[in-house]
C-alpha cells in the first residue's frame, strides 16, 4: 500500500512507531500494535498505532525515529505492508517455559529488539521471564556478546583500557571524577561512559556536566581521549549497545533489574575495556544488603569477566550512607572540585577514591595502589588531568567551586535532640533530593553536616536542602514532614520505630547504571 507521510513531531523514545488511519489498517488487516515495514530508499519495521482522527486515510503518521531513520519529508510517499512474525517470539515464549536459551536465539531477540520488531508488551515478557527464571551465567554472557554485536564499538588504537563503574544505589557517588583523572594522570587510558540518574539524584553524567559537555558522538569522543588519556561522557549519545538502553526502559517500569551484569559489562565490552573495577555499594538502602550478597554477586561479575576477556576485580565498599557530605549535581561537582583542589577534606570520599583507582592500578601492573592514587590525588597531578579532560570536551578547564551555581533557596534542617548519628536512609535522602528538583535542576540537592558516627547537640544543624524553584521546596519540606532522613539517638538506643498499624512498606529499587 502506498501512503502519504505525515510528520506528527512525536519522540517515542527510541521505539519506530507509526500511525494509520483506521480504514487503511483495515485494508491491510492489521490491528494496533502489530508490525508493518515502511519502505523508502531504505526500510524500517515499525509498530502501528491505528486512529479515526489523527491521521487521514491515504496517509501514514511517522514519529521522529522513522522520520530521522528514513530521512522523510511531509507528503513523501512511501511503501508499507505487513511485516512477517519475527521468529524471536518463539524464543521469548520458549523462555516463559523455562527454557533455556542458546546464543544464537538470544541474538536473534536483542537484534529484533535493536530494530524495532518487538512491542512493549513483548519485550516486558522477556525482561519479566529473566527476573522469574532468573538469568545464569550463560545466558548473561550470550545476552553481553549480542548487546555488543548490535550496536556500534569503540575501537582505541591501546594494548590497555581501563574502566571502573559501580552498580549504584548511594547518594552523593562522585568518585568517578576523581578516579578517572587519578587513572588517566598515569598515562593509562579510562575512556568512562556514564548513565543520566534514572532513579537517583543525580548520574556520572549528570555531575561531570556541571563542569564539561558530555553529550558527543563517537568520533570526538575517540579525539578527547587521544588528548587527554580519559574522558566522562554521557553513554546514551554514543550509541554502544542501544539493547541496554531500551532494556532499562522496561525494568525501570516493572522496578526489576534481571539484566544488571549483562547492562554493565556490555557497555564495558563496546568500549574495548581490558581491566576493570566494579564498586559494590552494600549496606542499608544499598543494593547489596549484606557482604554475602555482595561476594555472590563479584563472583559472578569476575567470571562474566573472564569470559568476555576483561580482568575484572570488585571492590565491596560501605553503603549505608552518602558518599561525602552532598547529593545533587552542581553540589556534588563542587565537592569533587574541592576535593581534587585540596581545598577540602573529605576522609570517605578520598578514602573511597583511592580505593577504586588503587585496585585498578593493582590490576594495571602497579604496586602500592593506594598510596600511589592518593599521591596523585594530594600532589596536584590529578587536578591538571581533570582540567585537561574538562578541556578537550569543551567546558572551562579555568572553573572554581564558586563559579558553579547553587540552587537559591533553602531550608535547614537541626536536630530535636543531642546524642549521635546513628542511622541514614539512603531512599529518604534520594526522594527529598528529587523532590527539590535533580537531577533537571543542577543547582539542587542536599548538602549534609552531620553523617552517621557523630556527635550532634540539640539544635545543631543537621542538613540544608537548595532548590532553584521556591515550590519544589515545599516538595521536600512534606516528604521531610512525613519521613526522616537520619536518625539522631545513642549507640545504645535499640529502637528504630514502633509500629501500630499494617505498614506500607516501600523498597529501594535503583536502576541507574
Amino acid at each position: 500500500m502506498q501512503l502519504k507521510v505525515k510528520i506528527l513531531g512525536i519522540d517515542s523514545g527510541g521505539k519506530p512507531i507509526i500511525y494509520l488511519n483506521k480504514k487503511d489498517a483495515d485494508e491491510l488487516n492489521i490491528t494496533a500494535s502489530e508490525r508493518v515495514i515502511v519502505y523508502s530508499k531504505k526500510k524500517i519495521t515499525a509498530i502501528a498505532n491505528i486512529s479515526t482522527i489523527a491521521v487521514e486515510k491515504g496517509y501514514l503518521g511517522v514519529n521522529e525515529e522513522i522520520r530521522k531513520s528514513l530521512s522523510l519529508k511531509q507528503n513523501f510517499k512511501v511503501e508499507v505492508e505487513v511485516a512477517p512474525f519475527p521468529k524471536s517470539l518463539q524464543f521469548i515464549r520458549n523462555k516463559l517455559s523455562g527454557k533455556k536459551l542458546l546464543y544464537h536465539e538470544i541474538k536473534e531477540i536483542v537484534q529484533d529488539l535493536v530494530d524495532g520488531n518487538l512491542n512493549e508488551n513483548e519485550i516486558s515478557a522477556f525482561v519479566t521471564s529473566l527476573h522469574i527464571d532468573k538469568i545464569d551465567l550463560d545466558e548473561a554472557t550470550s545476552l553481553s556478546r549480542a548487546m555488543v554485536d548490535t550496536g556500534k564499538i569503540l575501537k582505541i588504537n591501546k594494548k590497555i583500557i581501563a574502566d571502573k563503574h559501580s552498580i549504584g544505589g548511594i547518594p552523593g557517588d562522585k568518585t568517578t571524577l576523581l578516579v578517572v583523572p587519578i587513572i588517566a594522570s598515569e598515562g593509562f587510558t579510562i575512556p568512562k561512559t556514564s548513565s543520566r540518574a534514572i532513579t537517583s539524584v543525580a548520574g556520572t553524567a549528570d555531575r561531570a556536566e556541571v563542569l564539561m559537555p558530555v553529550e558527543f558522538k563517537i568520533k570526538k569522543m575517540l579525539d578527547v581521549i587521544k588528548k587527554s588519556n580519559g574522558c566522562i561522557m554521557w553513554g546514551g549519545a554514543i550509541d554502544l549497545a542501544p539493547a541496554d538502553d531500551m532494556f532499562v526502559k522496561t525494568e525501570f517500569s516493572l522496578h526489576i533489574d534481571p539484566l544488571l551484569l549483562p547492562s554493565i559489562m556490555s557497555k564495558k565490552k563496546a568500549v574495548g575495556t581490558t581491566h576493570l573495577v566494579v564498586d559494590i555499594p552494600t549496606g542499608r538502602g544499598a543494593k547489596m544488603k549484606t557482604t554475602g550478597e555482595a561476594d555472590l554477586l563479584a563472583r559472578d561479575i569476575i567470571e562474566l569477566g573472564r569470559r568476555l576477556g576483561i580482568h575484572t576485580h570488585c571492590v565491596v565498599t560501605f553503603g549505608d550512607q552518602p558518599i561525602g557530605n552532598t547529593v545533587g549535581p552542581a553540589l556534588e561537582a563542587k565537592e569533587a572540585l574541592e576535593v581534587i583542589m585540596n581545598k577540602r577534606k573529605v576522609p570517605d570520599l578520598i578514602d573511597k577514591t583511592c580505593n577504586i583507582a588503587g585496585s585498578l592500578f593493582g590490576l594495571l601492573g602497579k604496586k602500592d595502589g593506594y598510596a600511589l592514587a592518593k599521591t596523585i590525588l594530594e600532589s596536584g597531578k590529578a587536578e591538571k588531568k581533570l582540567r585537561e579532560i574538562i578541556k578537550a570536551q569543551g567546558g572551562n578547564p579555568s572553573i572554581l567551586p564558586e563559579d558553579i551555581p547553587i540552587g537559591k533557596h533553602s531550608m535547614v534542617i537541626r536536630s530535636e535532640k543531642s546524642g549521635q548519628v546513628i542511622w541514614m536512609e539512603n531512599r529518604i535522602i534520594v526522594e527529598i533530593g528529587r523532590a527539590a528538583g535533580a537531577p533537571k535542576d543542577k543547582g539542587a540537592g542536599i548538602v549534609f553536616n552531620k553523617k552517621i558516627g557523630d556527635r550532634v547537640d540539640k539544635g545543631e544543624l543537621l542538613f540544608t536542602v537548595y532548590a532553584e524553584k521556591v515550590h519544589k521546596l515545599d516538595r521536600a519540606k512534606y516528604i521531610l514532614s512525613t519521613q526522616k532522613p537520619l536518625g539522631v539517638g545513642e549507640k545504645s538506643d535499640m529502637l528504630i520505630h514502633t509500629i501500630t498499624e499494617s505498614p506500607v512498606v516501600e523498597r529501594t529499587f535503583v536502576i541507574d547504571r
